[in-house]
């Protein structure tokens, strides 16, 4: 019954956030391009908390397609040396500044795009949804008043203090 109840409060959370989390209206896919440092997440993901205190800052590369889909390339350097990466190719919806593959990704809140961008993702997988919320910079060190500009965005859509981390930069 336990583990019921809290699926049901998981999916009420993100179709609660979903509806209220809309990109930001000045969005710029060209802006937006190029190489991000990801230094900070927000997530209730249940492989965060296994993975949380070896987490490093890593690596995205955004690059709008000529249909207007966004490819993103994912990487971060491994405890053992090796790099872990990932892409996916996101693919545009009728909302500006949003996207859609098995996740729905929006840019929102203030985002500076010669600084930084806040990134939003719900994905849905087997009817669990997981929120993601994602700080993104165009170095490795970010304002603190931007970092909690991130947390208090975080914090205001429903994710606890244990949810939030911001990332060690990476050897």
């Amino acid at each position: 019954m336990s583990v019921q109840l809290k699926m049901m409060c998981l999916l009420l959370c993100a179709v609660f956030v979903s509806a209220e989390v809309m990109p930001m209206t000045d969005f710029d896919l060209e802006k937006m391009s190029g190489k991000w440092y990801i230094i900070g997440m927000a997530t209730n993901a249940e492989w965060f908390v296994s993975h949380k205190a070896n987490m490093k800052m890593g690596t995205a590369m955004l690059v709008p397609t000529e249909d207007g889909d966004l490819d993103i390339s994912l990487a971060t350097l491994q405890d053992d040396g090796s790099c872990w990466r990932a892409s996916h190719l996101a693919k545009k919806t009728e909302t500006l500044g949003r996207w859609e593959n098995d996740n729905d990704m929006r840019v929102v809140v203030d985002a500076r795009f010669d600084e930084y961008a806040f990134i939003h993702t719900i994905k849905t997988k087997e009817g669990v949804s997981e929120l993601l919320n994602a700080l993104f910079s165009r170095n490795t060190t970010v304002a603190e008043d931007v970092v909690e500009k991130f947390r208090k965005f975080s914090l205001d859509i429903g994710f606890l203090e244990e949810d939030i981390l911001i990332l060690p930069p990476n050897g």
